[in-house]
């Protein structure tokens, strides 16, 4: 127990919790996730109970999904103009005030689509925004020592946030049998993130990770390093010319990396929303489905803070790939491991490793693509996850209703092997972010390239 705390107090000491911007940070994030389960629950309630029902619900639900989707790349595109920062926080503190609005609707007893419908739009707006800026401001925070445990708590934080958050709603939901407080508690906590990211210093830290890249590129185009240009953005550095489109056309890495998230994305998005939940109904009943689903979300916790050992491997994405290949063997047999328990083991295992494989590349990426475009490629990656989404459950469900559950899970599990295998058939997908992989500085050199031209054009 003494060594256990004794570790403890070292990572407190030198971890990424010793950085007071990154504890602000994951706080911030770890209360409005609370706050956004609390409003989960509290929306579907206030509408059913305004004897709304499930078309009102379906479509208040698509006023919020639609524009979230549609602004992602849009937000990829403001964190790299903006900075992560300041996105972040306008979407924080709008959607304070959004959700204050849709308390006082709940006070009211009001459930109509034109007084739900463009607040929830408004709302999947900010989300939209937020996203992308939220795993673009990591590297403005952390040394790339750092950058992987701080990926890997911020991430647990989150999902630990998640558990606590449904809890919470339904008990206040329960307890003044309105949405009023829920959606109170979601208001406060989106004030919370905010004032935490006012907090948080506007430019990238000394030696952070933006900060270093930033200080390459500008001593490889000839400009005075240390020395950012008057408005410059907080996410570090001027982005290169021809932009993400640019970068995706010349780089093998990113282009493997998108088909994989896409395909993997397919595959897991319909087991989770669609499969799993029609086997639990035909086998386990309700208790057992949040069993399961709570047995994931374990997995996953633990996963992510596994992750966090993982910024020096020699060999990152190889790692990955391994461990989401075991991921898909577990995925495939969820329904065939002899009942509850084993599809719950399955299940926690699959979690881990999704926690695990996510953020290892997750960690890469951030190391990896030019601060000035950081924002947009993880829009671009973010547009990929979420846009296969709808695809995936309409699939899914078809198949389900034709084949039933059980088979859907080996065809999920190949899926994601099938993707991970073609990825790694690419050299450049192999070797990226590996020890002594020199891409990441051929593309800061060429981005510098591109800048010097466009300086010497503008003189």
């Amino acid at each position: 127990m003494t060594a256990v705390a004794g570790r403890l107090a070292v990572g407190w000491r030198t971890g990424p919790l010793a950085v007071r911007s990154f504890r602000l940070l994951a706080g911030g994030q770890f209360t409005s996730t609370i706050g956004d389960f609390c409003y989960a629950v509290a929306l579907p309630w206030l509408v059913l109970s305004a004897h709304g029902g499930a078309i009102l619900l379906g479509t208040v639900l698509a006023c919020y999904g639609v524009p979230r989707t549609v602004l992602i790349p849009v937000g990829g595109v403001l964190a790299d103009k903006i900075g992560p920062r300041t996105l972040m926080l306008a979407a924080d503190a709008a959607r304070c005030v959004l959700v204050a609005g849709l308390a006082l609707l709940a006070a009211r007893h009001t459930a109509s689509l034109a007084a739900l419908g463009p607040i929830a739009a408004l709302i999947g707006a900010g989300e939209g925004l937020f996203i992308p800026a939220s795993f673009a401001i990591m590297p403005s925070l952390l040394d790339g020592e750092r950058l992987a445990a701080g990926n890997a708590l911020s991430t647990a934080a989150v999902q630990v946030g998640s558990l606590l958050g449904p809890a919470l709603g339904g008990a206040l939901v329960a307890a003044t049998r309105a949405s009023t407080a829920a959606f109170a508690v979601d208001a406060a906590s989106f004030g919370v993130s905010a004032l935490t990211l006012l907090l948080i210093p506007r430019r990238p830290a000394t030696g952070s990770v933006a900060a270093e890249a930033a200080i390459a590129e500008a001593a490889l185009a000839g400009l005075k390093a240390g020395e950012p240009e008057a408005g410059e953005p907080e996410a570090g550095g001027p982005a290169p010319p021809g932009g993400v489109l640019a970068l995706l056309k010349r780089s093998r890495e990113l282009q493997v990396i998108l088909v994989v998230v896409i395909a993997a994305n397919l595959a897991s998005g319909g087991m989770s929303d669609v499969a799993l939940p029609s086997l639990a109904h035909a086998r386990f009943g309700a208790a057992g489905y949040g069993a399961l689903l709570a047995c994931f979300a374990v997995g996953g916790v633990a996963g992510t803070l596994a992750a966090a050992r993982t910024g020096n491997l020699r060999a990152p994405v190889m790692f990955a790939s391994a461990v989401f290949l075991v991921e898909a063997v577990a995925i495939a047999l969820v329904p065939y491991l002899g009942g509850e328990a084993g599809a719950a083991a399955a299940l926690c295992v699959a979690g881990a490793c999704n926690g695990l494989g996510n953020v290892t590349v997750l960690t890469v990426l951030q190391k990896w693509v030019s601060p000035g475009l950081l924002g947009r490629v993880m829009g671009t990656l973010m547009l990929c996850s979420f846009g296969s989404f709808p695809l995936s459950v309409a699939v899914s469900g078809v198949l389900v209703h034709h084949l039933g559950p059980t088979p859907f899970f080996p065809v999920a599990g190949g899926l994601i092997a099938v993707a991970i295998l073609g990825g790694l058939t690419q050299r450049e997908f192999r070797a990226f972010g590996a020890a002594g992989d020199d891409s990441s500085q051929a593309a800061r050199a060429n981005a510098a390239d591109d800048l010097k031209a466009a300086e010497g054009s503008r003189k």
